[in-house]
């Protein structure tokens, strides 16, 4: 992560990004859009890994951009459970709800790798003598 300016460079970031947009298209089809709350939870997920892993770079804080990303994780997985859910109403395909799974899984490992990297960076901040 040494040398990221912006959220925007951030892998974990970016492929937030895809996967939310992914999401907003299967959620427009007409039978899965007509299921609101559904329909409005697993956007407002999407969204929240996105905005989570942007909060938490901006905050300067190790400590608080990894519990940021700690909250991004667990949005990943209310994803991949909404996912079932539309998978058994017929919301989704099979090979629609394989190919974002996959996706929500792999963002899962991205967000994962980066914490544990932070978590690193954090650690070493705490483990410095104060002067």
């Amino acid at each position: 992560m040494a040398g990221v300016q912006r959220f925007e460079d951030l892998v974990a970031w970016q492929k937030a990004r895809e996967f939310t947009k992914q999401v907003y298209t299967v959620t427009r089809h007409d039978i899965f859009a007509r299921d609101y709350a559904l329909c409005d939870q697993m956007r407002r997920t999407a969204v929240s890994v996105m905005a989570n892993v942007a909060e938490g770079f901006g905050r300067n804080s190790p400590s608080e951009f990894h519990h940021f990303l700690l909250i991004a994780v667990g949005s990943c997985q209310e994803l991949r459970s909404h996912l079932y859910i539309a998978l058994d109403c017929d919301y989704v395909s099979e090979t629609e709800f394989q190919v974002l799974m996959t996706k929500v899984v792999d963002l899962g490992r991205t967000l994962n790798a980066l914490r544990m990297s932070v978590a690193k960076n954090r650690d070493k901040d705490t483990r410095k003598p104060r002067t």
